[in-house]
């Protein structure tokens, strides 16, 4: 076989297995998506159904009507999103300030600072539950909302601050020296010259901070005594009954629940590519 017949035969079964990739990737969600749509009597069988012979509305439409657990399905969706855009704003405050202060200034402790990081990653959030309630409490925040966000700001901050020191820590000091001979203050020059250089690692822990907000079921489920706090994955609990589980209406629920983080990935990719763009330097 010649050379070039070994590349494209490479390049081939390498595209091959990126569709394979893909196609067991994406299988569950069309699974959801097709099953949301589908009759009860081809939910519940035996039989290999991968499209449904008759669209239906129904679970869609009970979802929609009745609700969950005596509320709207509208008012976990937005329960969900207050946090999750509440968990990326601030969150995302806080990691640039804290990956900014590590990667640009030398100061005791620094290393000892990064090590805990490492650690606070590897540390289940379950065995965090106990102690973090108990703070939750005696802030006054049980029961709310703010509670839920600043726990989840809790969660992601490592993440954050520890991939945001790479794309600081990437900038070079000389960008920053040259804006402050041209009289540029502290403030100026990292609102002009940093914060656009590093805007994609700022959306890429942003998208990992909202999945990880909206997806959390533990703490929104300890934290919230009322259920009218409750979020779009503690709402799906409700269809779980010691006499069956209605499938129809999780699927239908769990599409609802997919949209809007498509939406804000589809939205923050946009701007990530532009920062990429924008953020380029030339030598």
């Amino acid at each position: 076989m010649s050379p070039l017949a070994r590349r494209r035969l490479g390049k081939v079964l390498l595209n091959a297995a990126g569709v394979a990739v893909f196609l067991f990737a994406i299988f569950p969600v069309y699974w959801m998506v097709a099953t949301a749509f589908k009759a009860n009597d081809q939910i519940f069988t035996t039989s290999f159904i991968p499209f449904p012979t008759h669209f239906t509305f129904e679970h869609v439409d009970r979802v929609l009507s009745e609700g969950v657990a005596g509320h709207s399905i509208w008012l976990y969706l937005r329960n969900s999103a207050v946090v999750a855009l509440g968990t990326v704003l601030v969150g995302a405050v806080f990691s640039l300030l804290a990956a900014t202060a590590v990667a640009r200034f030398r100061f005791k402790g620094r290393t000892g600072f990064l090590i805990v990081l490492l650690i606070a990653q590897m540390i289940p959030s379950e065995a965090l539950l106990i102690p973090l309630f108990l703070s939750v409490k005696r802030l006054g925040l049980y029961d709310q909302l703010l509670g839920l966000i600043v726990v989840n700001v809790g969660l992601t901050l490592p993440f954050g601050i520890w991939m945001l020191r790479t794309f600081v820590a990437a900038v070079p000091r000389s960008l920053e020296e040259a804006a402050w001979i041209d009289g540029a203050g502290r403030f100026t020059t990292f609102w002009r010259v940093l914060f656009p250089l590093v805007a994609p690692g700022l959306v890429a822990t942003s998208i990992f901070s909202f999945i990880t907000a909206w997806n959390e079921l533990i703490f929104a489920l300890v934290l919230m005594n009322d259920s009218g706090g409750y979020t779009m994955p503690v709402a799906l609990q409700y269809f779980f009954g010691q006499r069956g589980t209605d499938w129809g209406a999780i699927m239908a629920s769990s599409t609802m629940m997919t949209i809007p983080v498509v939406v804000f990935f589809l939205l923050v990719q946009r701007r990530m590519v532009s920062g990429l763009v924008a953020g380029a330097v030339k030598g």
